[in-house]
């Protein structure tokens, strides 16, 4: 037997009326705010990725499909979203599109790293792309966008965290002190992080490594050496949240896992779904698309998984009242005349969009009716020779019983 491979998941019908509740929402929100959706390439060309998100990253590093085509191109399955729609906004002269430019997305992800609980090798995101605005509104208003898809969802129990990491100007400095720091306890930190010490120090700060996060507890803090703009931004952001009544929390070690961020960063956290808790993560990335080879735009932006965003939901019993379509109408049908009837009248109902079930398993009336009320259908309507010969058969509610005699020829027209 050839099994799924590792790190991926078939999602069942019987799963999927989940998926799609939560990403029509998720999806009806975007719009809301004014965000258009867009398809990109699963693949990219491989510089894509270790240009834009960074060759000190994990996801570069150690974690991307990357594979040589039959021309010899290296190419590699997209392993975040943003630099893909970065790319593609360069391409396409975006910024020549009146500003700010709002795009969003929904698609698979892949990243070759440890299975574990609400974390796969083939994944699916959703997230969104402001480009053109510097202003720390831009940042609050995506944020709220989460905070949006919360509160239609009914859930209140994850907490925003958030920091800045400064820019271009103030970033160096703290950087020299961090490695400062690091270096004096060089022999106390992993191997991966002994190679980010020279190249971008603030790198461990996201390790996982449990002596690199402790000893991680006592650098110094971005926070307290932030240049003025940086300083003036996160307070403007601090301050949207707080007119928007959004709690958050301010947490210096929030760096994010890719190295284009610059200024504000955000998580929002859950507690239920084990360690992996992120569920939605974002930033400010000014510099991505001029290293991508398009002019300075700012941009802001944010991915939520939509596995653990259901982890989370099932953890809260959010799913429970969701359940797949029922059938409008089920026919039952014996007798060679009948189910020519029963599949012309589910035919015309079926071109309307309603949602219709016939036998196709030449089951027994009793059968037939028996498997109309395991499948939930709101009524049923019997055909034999005598319905076929009188024109005329009973519609009944199953709810209630109730049935009322219908003429066979305005039966589409009921419904």
């Amino acid at each position: 037997m050839i099994n799924v491979p590792v790190g991926t998941k078939d999602i069942l019908p019987s799963e999927r009326p989940a998926w799609d509740y939560l990403c029509n929402i998720i999806h009806e929100t975007f719009k809301a705010y004014g965000f258009g959706e867009i398809r990109t390439p699963v693949f990219e060309a491989t510089e894509l990725f270790s240009r834009g998100v960074g060759d000190t990253t994990d996801v570069v590093e150690k974690q991307m499909y990357t594979f040589e085509d039959k021309g010899g191109r290296s190419l590699t399955l997209r392993p975040e979203g943003t630099a893909g729609v970065v790319r593609s906004y360069i391409e396409n002269g975006m910024a020549s599109l009146p500003q700010p430019v709002k795009i969003f997305y929904d698609m698979p992800i892949y990243r070759y790293e440890k299975k574990q609980k609400g974390r796969y090798r083939e994944f699916t995101q959703c997230g969104v792309e402001l480009f053109g605005s510097s202003s720390a509104t831009a940042d609050v208003e995506v944020i709220a966008m989460v905070n949006t898809i919360f509160a239609r969802l009914g859930i209140s129990d994850i907490q925003l965290v958030i920091n800045s990491i400064g820019c271009s100007h103030c970033r160096p400095a703290y950087n020299a002190m961090l490695k400062d720091y690091f270096k004096s306890n060089e022999d106390k930190i992993c191997e991966t992080c002994k190679g980010r010490l020279d190249r971008n120090p603030l790198r461990i700060l996201d390790c996982k490594n449990p002596d690199c996060h402790s000893l991680a507890d006592n650098c110094p803090k971005i926070t307290d050496h932030l240049c003025p703009e940086c300083a003036e931004h996160f307070e403007q952001v601090k301050a949207g949240l707080d007119a928007l009544g959004i709690k958050y929390v301010v947490d210096p070690f929030v760096v994010r896992g890719l190295d284009y961020y610059s200024k504000t960063v955000f998580e929002f956290i859950s507690t239920g779904i084990g360690s992996q808790g992120a569920v939605c993560a974002g930033g400010r990335y000014d510099g991505l698309v001029e290293i991508l080879g398009g002019p300075h735009t700012p941009a802001v932006g944010f991915a939520m998984g939509i596995e653990r965003m259901l982890l989370h939901m099932e953890s809260c019993g959010l799913l429970d009242k969701i359940c797949a379509p029922k059938p409008k109408l089920y026919i039952a049908a014996m007798g060679q005349q009948a189910v020519l009837e029963a599949e012309r009248i589910a035919y015309a109902l079926r071109t309307k969009g309603v949602y219709v079930e016939t036998d196709i398993m030449s089951r027994s009336f009793k059968a037939q009716f028996k498997y109309a009320d395991k499948i939930g259908a709101e009524y049923t309507l019997a055909l034999g020779d005598n319905e076929i010969a009188t024109g005329k058969a009973n519609l009944k509610r199953m709810a209630d019983g109730q049935a009322e005699e219908t003429d066979l020829s305005t039966i589409v027209d009921k419904f």
